[in-house]
């Protein structure tokens, strides 16, 4: 009988004294957290696409109380009025938020591009280009499965005729699109950009013309006419530099192909149910 006795007041007493080294270790280690980090979290809109340049909103969250400096004008989804909260929650001026919105580098829908085979498989932009790049003949070009409509948050995305198409009033700027496209035809822009190239292939005009009716041809029409030199062509492909574009529309009139448009009237309703979608 003493010897479990004996037993049960070791176990205890060892007990005890683990208990009371845990507890001491806890005060010495613990790590000091910020009491607005979880204020902040709340305010974030939670989406984690990444579109700040941090491993998601809690990434963002513990990066605004590090004291570095970052900007509280980073989360695009979250537009002017998280930052007005992120900077009344940090006590730092509200600055502007740079605003934009994604686009679709493509014009090759399925009337204008032609099909190079029968694609039977899983209906995933990522899985048909492992198989010699989808149905499509250019290999540039929007495939059509939704991808980008599927991982987008604000539901900003839908496809019209085989081709990917964006709602201007509906796209946060969050980024996730851009990363699930597989032929990289998704590009942020600036809301404030005039015209765009809506084309994304690298193929010379001679090919090109048997694969899209839409496709750049790298003809330098563009490149002639802009009056103030804001066009260059690069890998058969025309380029705006949008730093001294001054938005004047010439490069959309002389536009062979008429892959360079205009973004603003693109931008306008084309069917997404009762919502506007763009290019």
């Amino acid at each position: 009988m003493n010897m479990i006795v004996i037993a049960i007041l070791s176990v205890t007493t060892i007990a005890a004294i683990l208990a009371a080294v845990l507890c001491i270790a806890s005060r010495v280690m613990a790590v000091e957290v910020d009491e607005r980090l979880q204020t902040i979290k709340d305010c974030l809109p939670g989406s984690n696409c990444g579109a700040c340049g941090y491993p998601g909103c809690e990434g963002y969250a513990v990066a605004l109380l590090s004291g570095d400096g970052i900007g509280a004008n980073l989360c695009p989804p979250g537009g002017a009025v998280l930052v007005a909260q992120l900077s009344e929650i940090l006590g730092v001026t509200a600055e502007n938020v740079a605003q934009s919105i994604a686009v679709v580098r493509c014009m090759g829908d399925r009337d204008a591009q032609q099909t190079k085979m029968e694609y039977k498989g899983i209906e995933t932009c990522k899985a048909a280009k492992q198989l010699f790049g989808g149905a499509g003949a250019c290999a540039f070009g929007c495939m059509g499965y939704g991808d980008c409509q599927v991982v987008c948050p604000s539901d900003a995305v839908c496809m019209e005729n085989g081709l990917a198409r964006i709602s201007p009033a509906r796209c946060t700027g969050c980024t996730l699109c851009v990363k699930a496209c597989p032929n990289q035809l998704i590009t942020m822009e600036s809301t404030s950009i005039a015209t765009a190239v809506l084309c994304n292939t690298i193929e010379k005009g001679a090919i090109v013309r048997k694969k899209c009716s839409y496709g750049c041809i790298a003809c330098g029409k563009c490149v002639r006419e802009c009056p103030s030199n804001s066009i260059i062509m690069k890998h058969n492909l025309a380029q705006i530099d949008y730093e001294t574009c001054t938005g004047c529309g010439r490069c959309v009139e002389v536009c062979i192909t008429h892959c360079i448009q205009p973004l603003r009237p693109i931008q306008e309703p084309v069917a997404m149910e009762s919502e506007a979608t763009l290019v």
